[in-house]
């Protein structure tokens, strides 16, 4: 089993998500490249960038594709503590976030995995210190390395998920919009969500 992971927010936004997706790598390719041809797109796929037509479409490939995700969403970890760097509680959140959402896919894995993360947002001593964290997680189960989102369709449809999920639970004028395009999906298992508690002061 493959699982692409990608976040979306952070802890100065007061949500971060995080989509551990499971496909296929021949799926995750098909999916972007018909993804490419409907609607032109010539750049890297990121959830931030699209509309919601073009949204609504990829969660059409989405569901056609037999991907399935589960998303960690942490709600309102948003202050540090007294002496916090936001940094630091930033990259707290994303591990707990992290080791959530891979326990939970570790008993659906048939005992082989192949964890595939996004190598774009901290530095890369940082980085290694949390594929460290995922191998120590896995044990015999599986592998995991780190992929630059452009060079990894997978990635690059976590990202997509992980931004939906962001912008379903922060606070704005389209979140009902997000919520009635993620409904189905949830409502099918295709998709599933765990709210992480506990991080907030």
């Amino acid at each position: 089993m493959n699982i692409y992971c990608d976040e979306s927010g952070g802890v100065g936004r007061g949500v971060m998500t995080l989509a551990a997706v499971a496909i296929t790598a021949d799926a995750a390719t098909d999916l972007l490249a018909q993804f490419r041809k409907t609607t032109g797109l010539r750049s890297e796929l990121k959830g931030s960038r699209i509309d919601l037509e073009e949204r609504a479409y990829f969660l059409d490939l989405f569901a056609k594709s037999g991907a399935k995700a589960i998303v960690g969403i942490a709600v309102s970890a948003v202050r540090p503590r007294a002496g916090e760097d936001r940094g630091e509680l930033d990259q707290a959140v994303y591990s707990a976030l992290i080791e959530d959402v891979l326990g939970a896919w570790l008993p659906e894995s048939g005992g082989c995995v192949q964890i595939v993360l996004d190598d774009g947002r901290y530095d890369a001593l940082t980085m290694a210190g949390m594929r460290a964290e995922v191998v120590a997680m896995l044990g015999h189960f599986g592998t995991a390395r780190m992929e630059v989102s452009h060079h990894e369709a997978g990635v690059q449809i976590a990202d997509v998920v992980a931004n939906s999920f962001f912008n379903r639970a922060l606070p704005s004028d389209r979140q009902e919009q997000f919520g009635a395009l993620l409904a189905p999906h949830l409502e099918s298992g295709q998709m599933r969500m765990r709210v992480l508690e506990g991080l907030s002061p």
